[in-house]
């Protein structure tokens, strides 16, 4: 059986030498397609592979009519929505994720902004602690958790609005479980975005709910840029000259926010979330091993679609 890791974004090469590891000690053959630029090649390499792991890259119809062979492909990451979940159900294809290895490089990356939003972005003025602050997670998965593990560490008052998570989980770990939006943003002077882009969450953050927050607020996104209404944003950045927002995403609006908006907004240049050495290494073995254990044991444990 043949194994295509197909990357435009390559995992380092330590991650690739212990997926080449771990695919060629299950007997399989491994194939690599990095850097690819044109489609079509991407078309052309899946054509005969038995299983495929990719970063960002996308998987739609297009792609599964290629792949007569394919089995299951495997997201080097937590997010998924760059896969057509339904048409690779329709193609008897199993899609995974892989929880949990880039969580704890996320969350540092929303300590990173959140420390940069309350020193007004290392301009010279004075800024604000963030010990004493209250934090809102909203979604509390791996990712969540670590927020929470890191804010701890801060001396902040925590909790997390989560419909999927039983209250009795987050109290385990000290967080505050709430029951609604409204009362995450109006109850927390910084508030972290973790939920996925759904047809129910695109375009659900927007002008009613960033102006609930305090005075001084600072909102993180880490997510999705779609989970964003961006001109309820940038009219609740005009209404609330307090507030601040920052992104490792940008908004398709990130030119009019930054003129306007100036050090209050800031966007990382790409989704920075799992780019660090440690996830990227984490992601691509854990891809790795998922892909052997379905082919070789049908173990679907990490499995997204029906």
């Amino acid at each position: 059986m043949k194994v295509l890791v197909a990357t435009e974004k390559p995992f380092a090469a330590v991650a690739v030498d212990g997926i080449r590891r771990v695919i060629e000690e299950a007997g399989y053959e491994l194939e690599l397609l990095e850097k690819y630029t044109d489609r079509a090649d991407l078309l052309a390499a899946v054509a005969n592979a038995d299983g495929l792991i990719i970063r960002s890259d996308k998987v739609d119809a297009e792609v599964l009519d290629a792949a007569k062979n394919l089995k299951i492909v495997v997201r080097a990451g937590a997010g998924y929505d760059n896969v057509d979940l339904a048409a690779a159900t329709a193609h008897n294809v199993v899609v995974e994720n892989t929880p949990g290895q880039n969580s704890n490089a996320v969350a540092e990356l929303v300590f990173g902004m959140a420390v940069m939003a309350a020193r007004n972005s290392y301009n010279g003025t004075s800024g604000t602690e963030l010990k004493g602050k209250r934090l809102g997670i909203q979604a509390y998965g791996q990712v969540g958790r670590n927020v929470a593990r890191v804010a701890k560490g801060f001396g902040m008052e925590v909790s997390a609005f989560d419909p999927y998570c039983p209250d009795g989980a987050m109290e385990a770990e000290g967080v505050t479980p709430l029951h609604d939006t409204d009362t995450l943003y109006s109850g927390n002077e910084v508030v972290s975005i973790h939920i996925p882009a759904t047809p129910e969450t695109k375009g659900s953050i927007g002008y009613d709910l960033i102006t609930k927050m305090p005075k001084g607020g600072i909102l993180i996104n880490t997510a999705r840029k779609e989970v964003i209404d961006e001109a309820g944003l940038e009219k609740a950045l005009e209404a609330r000259t307090d507030i601040k927002y920052m992104a490792d995403i940008k908004p398709d609006n990130a030119d009019v926010l930054k003129e306007k908006f100036g050090d209050r907004v800031f966007f990382t240049p790409k989704k920075m979330g799992a780019q660090t050495a440690e996830a990227n290494i984490n992601a691509g073995i854990a891809a790795a091993n998922q892909t052997v254990a379905y082919l070789r044991d049908g173990i679907n444990r990490f499995q997204v679609n029906k």
